[in-house]
């Protein structure tokens, strides 16, 4: 074997590999984060925990990157252990279905026109056109993800076709057929090489294809492709391990849970195959095995290790729960949705972040209705709870938004882009919130050490924009968290409202303070007061007029807020005057 035969076959597993993985990448952003969402959701039924598992994995290609998800949901509390136990199971079944595709290989040798039609070698350049010409004219995602997994899947063949090719002359090579041999006649060998080969390629997918590429042209025996196949089944572990070494203790054991799986399996399996082949003697282990044969011996592992194994799903979280020590229940941190691991599925990733973004809504609104709370009766307790609310926020903000850029970093679909562009507008208005509800409490407390009082009539207009604030800031988080743009639309209107209540309460403070009714520092309380109140206001019609905006694939809003006050928009001045007399001032 010359130089040239090694870079022909690197060249071959580089375009397999990279193959694999474009079609991965084009599957799963085709089923737009529905696969992840569905995993998340699961029951503790393990039966249908395996049957998602095998699904999942199934569509997306890759066992590893299933149970990398399950090390995410894990770490973020999404998931417990016990849930994950039959998902894994199901996953390893799942990923065969590769080898199942790439044994396609080996049809139309020697057969009709129709047969050899339908070798890869024949219809993939068909593949790759048709996928390039989707990519090229795609006017949606849809499209697009679609001709990237007809290209990936061409790259794939085209490159297991190029290692074939690479190591054809090693058929009548001795030192090769004795290294076979060698396997054979050391089936723990065989394994231990499939597991090392595996582990440093993360994919016992690609390494089985890798195989069967071999099986194509050089002449493998059953007795050295078994043992080589139970090992790679061990060696796809070494990812969800990896994987979960930033974890938790729960994702951990996620991950001694993959690797006890395949590891017992293999013991079990082949320990049973070779102790009844000490006393029976398969004579099939001295022939060749094909692609299609290879796909089968893949198969045939990890559904009678599944059969064997599914019923003692709790005895393998007790094993992985003994192996790694800890609490089973510690603490999940807010923020450990955030994953880096989600980072790989952008539309999970979006989803958690928005979930977050939401609850810091939630918090901010909290923090306004207990500043509130405060003017008509102060106390410490509950200004020291705005004070931790808005630092809360603050923290949010910070968590998010760095999250989110990452996820922008990636390459997401338009949908996705919208939704990440949209978020980071939001949380800077939605800290701002928290912050002017601090500055409320602020007043309170300032109110409450001056004994200062109110006159009857500001104390009224001070209820009634209470009122009017508190309603928009609930219709512009309800409308952001539950994508209502009927909502969104109403969040303007009232604003505008808002800005006019100020400018009464104002006019009418000055009247009472050249009656003598009212004094300037007074004035100075309800300015800061009233100021707090409109860029509340001015937060939540921010937040619609974005939603808004983004909804159409437009960031215009300076535009959209001036055809509302100078147009003829019907709809707004109807909703306009609605607001107009529910708040209305005397």
């Amino acid at each position: 074997m010359d130089i040239f035969m090694v870079l022909a076959l690197i060249g071959g597993l580089v375009m397999f590999l990279y193959g694999m993985d474009l079609m991965g990448d084009g599957l799963k952003k085709l089923a737009g984060g529905k696969l992840e969402s569905i995993l998340a959701k699961l029951t503790s039924n393990r039966f249908k925990g395996f049957l998602l598992g095998f699904g999942v994995t199934a569509i997306i290609q890759s066992s590893s990157a299933t149970t990398v998800m399950l090390v995410g949901f894990v770490n973020s509390g999404i998931m417990k252990l016990g849930q994950t136990i039959g998902i894994i199971l199901g996953a390893n079944v799942g990923t065969t279905v590769t080898s199942w595709l790439l044994s396609t290989a080996g049809i139309g040798e020697g057969g009709s026109m129709i047969m050899k039609f339908f070798k890869p070698e024949s219809f993939t350049p068909l593949l790759a056109l048709l996928g390039f010409l989707m990519i090229a004219s795609a006017k949606n995602d849809r499209r697009k993800n679609t001709g990237t997994i007809l290209v990936g899947f061409a790259i794939l063949m085209f490159g297991m076709e190029a290692m074939g090719d690479s190591v054809a002359a090693l058929k009548d090579n001795e030192a090769f057929t004795s290294l076979l041999t060698m396997f054979g006649n050391n089936p723990i060998m065989g394994i231990l090489v499939g597991t090392l080969f595996t582990a440093i390629i993360q994919s016992s997918s690609a390494s089985v294809g890798v195989l069967q590429a071999l099986a194509l042209t050089c002449a493998i025996p059953y007795s050295t492709a078994i043992p080589l196949v139970l090992g790679m089944n061990i060696g796809t572990t070494i990812t969800p391990i990896i994987s979960s070494v930033s974890g938790n203790t729960e994702s951990k054991r996620v991950a001694f849970s993959c690797l006890y799986i395949k590891m017992i399996g293999v013991a079990v399996v082949a320990g049973a195959f070779y102790i009844i082949n000490a006393f029976v003697g398969f004579d099939f282990l001295k022939d060749t095995a094909s692609a299609f044969n290879i796909a089968v011996v893949h198969t045939l592992f990890n559904i009678v290790s599944t059969v064997i194994l599914l019923p003692f799903c709790s005895l393998f979280e007790k094993l992985a729960i003994a192996t790694i020590k800890g609490k089973k229940d510690e603490e999940t941190d807010t923020f450990s949705v955030l994953d880096d691991r989600f980072l790989d599925m952008p539309s999970f990733a979006v989803e958690k972040s928005k979930d977050l973004v939401c609850e810091m809504a939630n918090i901010s609104n909290e923090s306004f209705r207990l500043a509130t709370k405060l003017l008509d009766e102060y106390d410490d307790d509950t200004f020291n709870k705005v004070k931790k609310l808005e630092s809360k926020v603050d923290k949010y903000e910070d968590k998010i938004s760095t999250y989110l850029v990452k996820v922008a970093e990636k390459q997401i679909a338009a949908k996705e882009s919208r939704v990440v562009t949209e978020l980071l507008h939001c949380i800077g208005d939605i800290e701002r919130i928290s912050d002017h509800a601090l500055n409320i409490a602020e007043v309170a407390q300032e109110i409450s050490e001056k004994k200062i009082d109110f006159s009857d009539k500001a104390k009224q207009d001070i209820k009634i924009i209470t009122a009017a604030v508190t309603e928009v800031l609930y219709i512009a988080i309800e409308a952001m968290t539950n994508d209502d743009l009927d909502m969104a639309k109403c969040v303007e209107p009232l604003e505008q409202v808002i800005d006019r209540l100020k400018r009464k309460i104002k006019n009418g403070h000055i009247t009472r303070l050249r009656q003598g009714d009212c004094t300037m520092e007074l004035g100075f309380i309800l300015s800061d007061l009233l100021t707090n109140y409109e860029r509340i206001a001015d937060h939540c019609s921010n937040i619609a007029v974005c939603f808004i905006e983004m909804s159409h694939d437009s960031f215009e809003t300076h535009e959209y807020l001036n055809n509302l006050k100078s147009g003829d928009v019907t709809e707004f001045k109807e909703m306009y005057e609605t607001y107009k007399a529910k708040y209305y001032m005397e």
